[in-house]
């Protein structure tokens, strides 16, 4: 540990005796990042609520293999990974289904989105991206149901006028390389523009081979994961043959295509019209978690495992006009979205493959305006999905060829929800010292879905039939009690309608166990209590952040132990297993702090540390148990060094230890997948840079856990990635 703070330090030095000579270098001081949603003011330090942003510039310098990555190193929040082609974002204790993911504004949580892990963050390529913000805490005043833990926006990149770029044609090239995969990644951009029109086309492809995982033990714990065998059909014939290197990870390799096509138009009389469309798919993307269950008489439990390729489509018109309505401005976005996505699985020496399709479409309509006044500004408007869901399933013999049914995931009939919400938000600037904001949202849900054939499974009902009223509110203040101090305090409501996957499931969850739908479920609902500070510098070179909340979650829907007809056993799947069923389980509560500090050692080197943590805890009768998806303590640590044509970046990441005892048994936190005694505390160290060759031509390079550390992220069925020695180039014109 000594030799790596020794590095660091003759860093700092190094970097130090360069900007003792006297240059041009002008002092740097830090920039308050702008917020991209429409909903909300663009003004980050009106805000009274926790959000950070990932910018372009970011996103390009630190040339991560994927969006679900991008994320985890950012240090703002956690990600789950089973499998390679995957990633799950959590926030605040709170994961999948509990955090709303938006694309340009646009849901893309739909009626599937499960409580579980889930792996659709990957289908925005980060190639795509002009910038991401993180949202903390209840936002569904602003963005509607699911934000009970927080909301990730990502904005794609948008086609620029003449006026704009100055050129009528313009784009860019980039290539990028990575060892630890043998990634391969491609990505193009052309921008057509006149004084009226725009157009950009964004294409980019990836592919990556079987992973590897770091070689050095983790001081903290014993080797895990090795990869020592595995499984392959030959002739017919499923064997368990050994891995030739035991730390590639067999079976995790995949590849992604990507597509953005954007148009946009001005008129004379002030009206935008914008065309936004997007596609995005995969190669099948094998379930490594899955595949590494291992059995006392054959091995492993499976030959396959995999999703099939996951598809996202969105087609969407949108119209901008300034004081088109009251004095307002106006959007008016009328989008159509389509996700698919299949599992498939087959046991070791069954020759029968199962595969189960979902068929996603999502249509929505909505209307957001915006009015300004002397001191504040008033957001309002509404927005309505119509979700359907089309679930089929079949097995096929892979030596016969032979087809025949299979129970389907979700109900097999039709699956439908209808979202209505209005929404009203207004913040204002009182004076140079205060500022305060107040918003809610009201709206109701309907879902319908229909069994037209149980044989595989007889159920007590056909129908399922649902309506729920629902709302939130919010309500903040940001005081400066000097020019360099600000207070800001938030209370936010947060909801969660139960979806399809909520109510319709039924599928085997792990050894001996069986999810059983529950049609009894209600809504989950939030409050939350935000408490922080900011402090900065005179000069803006250091600033100081630091948010306290407190979560109080009413009938919080848990898997947890459940009698199906009288039975707290069923013969499922040719296995006796224990019944599992989401149930409203009461109260929880979480609580936990968010600290950030940036700041300017010397002029163009930058310190930045981030730390996170989070406790949460179901009550019931007046014990507690824990909570499942509450991630250990995690952050980063690190220098930035940018000045003229390159640009240094060497940081940390770090996690702490996930004890046994804080596990959800049987839950999602996967201690199937942790060594004994629980996920053992990681840090890895990392070095990037950039280097301007010309005018229009960028090298990036970079080494990441350099220490070739091998550890695991916690509820995670996979190793993380080993030493990788990256390189890419950046061709604009």
């Amino acid at each position: 540990m000594k030799k790596k703070i020794i590095l660091i330090l003759s860093l700092i030095s190094i970097l130090s005796y360069s900007q003792t000579k006297k240059d041009s270098t002008r002092t740097t001081s830090l920039e308050e990042v702008i917020v991209t949603s429409y909903k909300i003011p663009k003004n980050k330090k009106i805000l009274p609520n926790q959000v950070e942003s990932i910018s372009a510039k970011q996103i390009e310098f630190q040339n991560y293999q994927s969006t679900a990555e991008m994320l985890s190193n950012s240090g703002s929040l956690f990600v789950q990974k089973s499998q390679q082609g995957g990633g799950s974002p959590a926030i605040r204790g709170f994961e999948a289904s509990r955090v709303l993911l938006l694309v340009d504004g646009f849901r893309m949580n739909n009626l599937i989105f499960r409580t579980g892990h889930l792996q659709n963050a990957i289908t925005v390529d980060e190639n795509l991206l002009e910038s991401v913000d993180i949202f903390y805490g209840p936002t569904s005043t602003i963005f509607g149901s699911d934000a009970l833990g927080g909301t990730v926006n990502m904005t794609t990149k948008n086609p620029k006028f003449l006026s704009q770029t100055h050129k009528a044609f313009s784009g860019s090239i980039n290539t990028r390389y990575g060892s630890v995969n043998n990634e391969k990644s491609i990505a193009f951009d052309l921008n057509y523009a006149t004084s009226k029109f725009a157009s950009l086309t964004v294409f980019s492809f990836n592919d990556f081979d079987d992973l590897k995982m770091g070689k050095k033990k983790n001081r903290r714990s014993d080797y895990f994961g090795e990869r020592l065998f595995y499984t392959t059909t030959i002739n017919g014939i499923d064997q368990v043959v050994e891995n030739s290197n035991k730390y590639i990870q067999k079976n995790s390799g995949y590849t992604q295509y990507n597509a953005l096509q954007k148009l946009a138009y001005k008129t004379d009389s002030g009206f935008e019209h914008n065309i936004n469309l997007q596609f995005s798919t995969t190669s099948n993307i094998p379930r490594y978690d899955r595949l590494t269950d291992v059995s006392s008489t054959t091995g492993f439990k499976n030959s396959e495992w995999y999703y099939g390729p996951q598809q996202r489509i969105l087609a969407a018109y949108t119209l901008d006009k300034e004081k088109a309505f009251l004095n307002s401005d106006v959007k008016i976005s009328i989008a159509y979205q389509n996700a698919k996505e299949s599992r498939h699985n087959r046991r070791f020496g069954n020759m029968n493959l199962q595969s189960r399709e979902e068929n996603v479409n999502m249509y929505s309509f909505s209307a957001d305006l915006h009015k300004k006044f002397n001191k504040g500004e008033l957001f309002y408007g509404l927005e309505s999905y119509y979700e359907t869901l089309n679930s089929t399933a079949n097995k096929e013999n892979i030596v016969t060829g032979e087809i025949s049914g299979l129970d389907t995931r979700y109900p097999n009939g039709e699956n439908m929800m209808h979202r209505n919400d209005l929404y009203v938000s207004y913040n204002e600037k009182s004076n140079e010292k205060t500022a305060w904001s107040a918003g809610f949202r009201a709206g109701y849900t309907t879902l319908k879905s229909t069994i037209t054939d149980d044989t595989y499974f007889p159920l007590p009902f056909s129908k399922i039939n649902q309506g729920n009223f629902t709302y939130s509110g919010s309500l903040g203040i940001v005081q400066n009690t000097s020019k360099n101090i600000a207070l800001k305090a938030n209370l936010s409501t947060g909801f969660r309608v139960p979806n399809i996957d909520d109510f319709g499931k039924v599928f085997e969850s792990g050894d001996g166990f069986v999810i059983v739908p529950n049609e009894d479920l209600t809504p989950e609902k939030t409050l939350t209590g935000d408490i922080g500070f900011v402090i900065q510098s005179d000069s803006k070179r250091f600033k100081f952040e630091n948010t306290y909340f407190y979560t109080r979650m009413y009938d919080a829907i848990v898997t947890d132990a459940f009698e199906y007809e009288g039975q707290s056993t069923i013969l499922y799947n040719g296995s006796n297993s224990q019944v599992l069923a989401n149930q409203n389980k009461g109260k929880a509560y979480i609580t936990g702090i968010s600290t950030n500090v940036r700041g300017y050692i010397i002029d163009a080197l930058q310190f930045n540390a981030s730390f996170n943590y989070t406790y949460g805890r179901i009550v019931e009768e007046q014990n507690e148990s824990p909570l499942d998806h509450i991630s250990p303590y995690f952050g980063k640590l690190g220098l930035s060094y940018a000045k003229n044509k390159y640009a240094i970046d060497v940081y940390m990441l770090y996690n702490g230890k996930k004890d046994i005892k804080d596990y959800f048994a049987n839950g999602e936190d996967n201690e199937q997948y942790a060594p004994k005694g629980g996920m053992p505390a990681w840090e890895t160290y990392n070095l990037k840079g950039s280097y301007s060759i010309f005018k229009n031509a960028k090298l990036f390079a970079g080494i990441e856990n350099i220490l070739d550390t091998q550890y695991r992220v916690f509820a995670s069925g996979i190793n993380s990635p080993g030493r990788n020695i990256y390189g890419g180039l950046k061709y604009t014109f």
